[in-house]
């Protein structure tokens, strides 16, 4: 964020201009800067930190799944929600997601926890504060990434039709009001997190996210990780 110019791919740059231009995104990367140049950790990299938008176009969005915030341990934040890079260690919630995958659909979990091939098919992993101090959970989470992350949500809710919104646990749940309830589709389950004891799984979201999209004539999503 040290540049002016936000790395982020075009269509959601056309989508997003203004956002861009109002003073609480500057303060955003303001800040970022500021922490950054006291040698202040934080994650995802610089040039990760929109990655969900890079790898999802808005004209590809099919499915919004919604995190809360980047994981803050070394190495793991991408820029996608609940995703990890390969040869990191796989994540307790991502863990619970692959074992109702395979409840669900019967589909083996996989060595890793790389969900790009997700975001190519068009489910835009989406953080809700998009990044994170080092060993610090939502230490970023008062300095306006829900501003934007919100204004997010709400265009998505306004300019496209018959997405599905995947609203994992309780802070997921409180974006239901940006969405239009009457034109998308909502699924909402606890948490994957073993916090939430177990109860995430059987939720069935990945084969009725399938069912939806046959049943509006888009093809199914292929939940294997690649």
């Amino acid at each position: 964020m040290a540049d002016r110019e936000i790395k982020i791919e075009q269509s959601w740059k056309v989508e997003l201009i203004d956002e861009f231009k109002k003073p609480y995104f500057d303060d955003i990367r303001k800040y970022l800067i500021g922490i950054q140049k006291q040698n202040i950790q934080t994650y995802p990299p610089n040039h990760l930190i929109f990655n969900a938008f890079n790898q999802t176009p808005f004209d590809s969005v099919r499915v919004v799944i919604i995190g809360q915030d980047p994981y803050h341990q070394v190495g793991q934040a991408m820029g996608l929600s609940f995703s990890v890079p390969k040869g990191i260690k796989i994540p307790a919630s991502l863990r619970n997601i692959y074992a109702e995958i395979k409840r669900d659909l019967g589909i083996e979990p996989p060595n890793h926890g790389d969900l790009t091939n997700w975001a190519k098919q068009g489910i835009l992993l989406l953080n809700a504060i998009l990044t994170v101090e080092s060993d610090k959970a939502a230490s970023h989470s008062k300095i306006g990434w829900e501003k934007f992350t919100d204004c997010v949500i709400r265009t998505l809710s306004q300019k496209k039709e018959k997405l599905i919104f995947m609203l994992w646990g309780n802070f997921a749940k409180s974006k239901k009001d940006l969405i239009d309830t009457g034109k998308h589709y909502i699924l909402e389950a606890v948490h994957p997190s073993p916090l939430a004891g177990g109860k995430f799984i059987g939720c069935g979201h990945f084969s009725k996210s399938n069912e939806i999209l046959r049943s509006i004539g888009e093809s199914p999503i292929d939940w294997r990780v690649k």
